[in-house]
């Protein structure tokens, strides 16, 4: 999968009407995933990601310890949405991020965040509620 139909792929199960708005949503919640994070895993991820979206995730990340309601904020902050929706447009990223790596990576990167994240990586779309 190529960084466009990243983007596409998030734009559909979203509903996002339009590419700009698509790809800031990919975007923020890549960003705010590479502070979540530690270094080595961040990096992992970063070099198997399409296009120029691995740049989003800092290689020597610390790994901040913030909860989901905290990551869905963070997100909705950075795209400039309403948390309902910053959650589905990460849960849409997350979903097209498990299909553009490998299974092993997205394994990886998952089990290293706590349980509570399970909603977020859940690869199946979510509606707006």
């Amino acid at each position: 999968m190529d960084q466009e139909q990243l983007v596409k792929a998030v734009a559909d199960s979203a509903h996002i009407a339009d590419r700009d708005s698509a790809d800031r949503a990919v975007r923020s919640t890549l960003r705010v995933l590479g502070y979540r994070l530690k270094g080595g895993q961040s990096a992992n991820l970063a070099a198997q990601l399409p296009g120029d979206l691995g740049s989003l995730l800092p290689a020597d990340a610390p790994g901040q310890g913030f909860d989901l309601e905290d990551f869905y904020r963070r997100v909705a902050d950075d795209e400039g949405v309403p948390h309902s929706r910053a959650r589905q447009h990460a849960r849409a990223t997350m979903a097209a991020v498990a299909v553009a790596v490998t299974d092993g990576e997205f394994t990886k990167f998952t089990s290293q965040l706590p349980a509570d994240y399970d909603d977020l990586v859940q690869t199946e779309p979510v509606q707006h509620r």
